[in-house]
């Protein structure tokens, strides 16, 4: 557990266990997974025990064990949710859940709980009601009936057209119900979301390379602040903050970008491939290579982390 110089260990059977310095992850580095191990006595040639002994297939299936636990724990973590809290549901009432900062209902003094019973004179007894007529009502001026605290007034909202949907948006979201689901039924569920979140972690990710959305990334300290962020929102937030992380993290780390999971999987295929491994030398150059350009990378997203949570406390 952790990284850097260990603080205390033991030892069972032939494995050693640590806790490190630095907590940032974890890591598992087995006998003979480095190729100049072979002269090593932790890791002879001779022994079948040794990483570089096993087959290719064994080798693919320990490298691909480490990102694939990620996507375990997500699902492991959505689970608990949906079991001791419960799976998110829209509810259907014309009662608003939550106001977004800033949008026209915030402006007109709309606040959440509030409950639009009519627009334009028309009552709107569910949520499918009220939006039909918000987003057909762009740029046009909307009179809402409003019930805040057993009492109705009247309020004069203009909706704005949303560029990406293409309707009439004033600001507003329906409240969620939670329902707690069984084991089994909560497994499908978790299954499902973390199908879902790496679905579609995947398509933004290209869609941001091929320049149809904005690029946005973070590095620790922007974890660390939206950790804080769900934390304060809730323990169900947060434990579905952490599978999302840990959904990215495991993605991540199958991508071919040298010192990653990814990479390693890639040189274990071409060595399949040619029937012989590549120069233990070269890989290993590729590798440091790697490793140096993702810790500048790294350095440049944590400067621009910090730098956004500057602006952001200045404004």
């Amino acid at each position: 557990m952790g990284m850097g110089p260990k603080l205390l260990g033991w030892s069972k059977g032939d494995t050693l266990y640590a806790l490190r310095l630095l907590p940032i992850g974890g890591y598992v580095r087995m006998a003979g997974m480095d190729p100049e191990e072979g002269k090593d006595e932790l890791a002879p040639a001779h022994d079948p025990g040794s990483f570089m002994n096993k087959t290719v297939l064994q080798r693919m299936a320990i490298i691909f064990a480490g990102p694939f636990m990620n996507f375990i724990l997500a699902m492991v973590l959505f689970v608990i949710v949906f079991t001791a809290i419960g799976v998110p549901t829209d509810s259907t009432n014309n009662q608003i859940g939550s106001v977004i900062a800033g949008g026209a209902a915030a402006k007109a003094g709309i606040v959440a709980g509030d409950q639009i019973v009519a627009i334009n004179g028309q009552q709107t007894p569910t949520w499918a009601d009220l939006t039909q007529i918000i987003h057909n009502s762009s740029d046009k001026q909307l009179l809402l009936t409003v019930r805040h605290d057993a009492k109705l007034k009247e309020l004069k909202v203009t909706p704005k057209l949303d560029p990406q949907y293409k309707q009439g948006m004033i600001g507003i979201a329906n409240s969620v119900t939670f329902m707690k689901k069984g084991t089994l039924d909560a497994a499908g569920f978790g299954l499902q979301r973390t199908w879902d979140f790496t679905k579609f972690i995947v398509v933004s990710l290209f869609e941001m390379i091929t320049g149809k959305m904005k690029a946005e990334v973070g590095g620790p300290v922007a974890i660390v602040s939206a950790i804080g962020q769900g934390a304060a929102q809730g323990f169900a937030n947060l434990l579905g903050l952490t599978g999302m992380l840990s959904i990215q993290l495991g993605l991540l780390n199958l991508f071919p970008i040298p010192a990653l999971d990814g990479s390693r999987l890639a040189f274990l295929a071409l060595e399949g491939v040619r029937g012989k491994p590549v120069d233990p030398n070269k890989e290993n150059v590729i590798h440091l290579i790697g490793f140096a350009l993702l810790i500048l990378l790294m350095i440049f997203i944590t400067y621009n982390d910090v730098t956004r949570l500057i602006v952001g406390k200045a404004g």
